[in-house]
């Protein structure tokens, strides 16, 4: 079953790495080798988790790289069919390309 509003990564990354080994932005972003702005961005969901960042995130903290990557899909496809009403393509009709 798909979930409909799938959370960011960034939001699970904060919720349950981050916060509970009580750590402060500035301290994660420099055990993860960012800068703080990045990482706030990215925890407070204003920027798009890169296969980058899942690396340092699994190496730092043991989150496996598939598993963030997958949660960063999953909301992307959530976004994403949020605006599908926006996005007008005709289905493809191969004889109607032929003249």
């Amino acid at each position: 079953m798909r979930m409909p509003n799938p959370p960011h990564p960034g939001e699970f990354v904060k919720t349950e790495v981050i916060e509970p080994l009580g750590l402060t932005v500035a301290r994660a972003a420099t055990v993860l080798g960012v800068s703080r702005p990045t990482l706030s961005a990215f925890l407070n969901g204003r920027s798009d988790l890169s296969g980058n960042m899942a690396l340092r995130i699994e190496k730092a903290f043991g989150v496996r790289m598939d598993t963030l990557m997958r949660m960063q899909a999953s909301f992307d496809i959530a976004r994403t069919r949020k605006r599908e009403g926006d996005i007008s393509v005709a289905p493809y009709r191969p004889h109607e390309a032929r003249t």
